[in-house]
C-alpha cells in the first residue's frame, strides 16, 4: 500500500515562500511621495503603489500570497497585503501616500491600517466606490 501522506495546514494561512518572493522584487526606483490604491471585493483584495503620475510601481493581492478561496477576502488576509506593501513601500523610500479605496469588500480598513503601521504618513484616503445614481430601467414585471 505505502506510505500515507500527512498534510499539514497552516492556521495562519501566508505562504512564506511566496511572501518572501513577494519581498525580494523590489523596485529601483526612489519615491518619497506615492498614490496606494486598494481594491476590496468579495472576493479578493488588491492593493497596488504608483507614482504621481499613477504609474504602477509594486502591486499585491491575497491570492499572491498564497492564500485561496474564501480565505481571501477576509480581513486577516487584506492585513498582509498591506503588510507587504508597506514594507516594500518603506525599503524604496516612501515618507507619504494619498489613499485610493474602491470597492465594498470586508478587507478595506484592514489593509489601510496594516500599510499605515509601516510608518508611512497618510496624507488623505479618497473613496472612489462607484455608486450609481438610479442604474438602468428594471424589467417589465412578467405576463403569465
Amino acid at each position: 500500500m505505502g506510505k500515507r501522506r500527512i498534510l499539514k495546514k497552516q492556521g495562519s494561512g501566508v505562504d512564506s515562500g511566496k511572501r518572501d518572493r513577494a519581498l525580494s522584487k523590489l523596485s529601483k526606483r526612489k519615491l518619497d511621495h506615492a498614490l496606494l490604491f486598494i481594491e476590496s471585493t468579495y472576493n479578493n483584495t488588491r492593493v497596488s503603489l504608483a507614482d504621481r503620475e499613477g504609474g504602477t510601481v509594486m502591486w499585491s493581492s491575497s491570492g499572491s500570497l498564497g492564500f485561496t478561496g474564501n480565505r481571501k477576502s477576509t480581513p486577516f488576509a487584506a492585513a498582509k497585503v498591506g503588510e507587504v506593501i508597506g514594507e516594500k513601500a518603506a525599503a524604496i523610500g516612501v515618507k507619504e501616500a494619498d489613499v485610493f479605496v474602491n470597492g465594498v469588500g470586508s478587507g478595506r480598513e484592514s489593509a489601510l491600517r496594516a500599510f499605515a503601521g509601516k510608518g508611512i504618513q497618510i496624507l488623505s484616503i479618497h473613496d472612489v466606490t462607484p455608486v450609481p445614481h438610479n442604474g438602468p430601467r428594471p424589467p417589465k414585471p412578467r405576463r403569465i
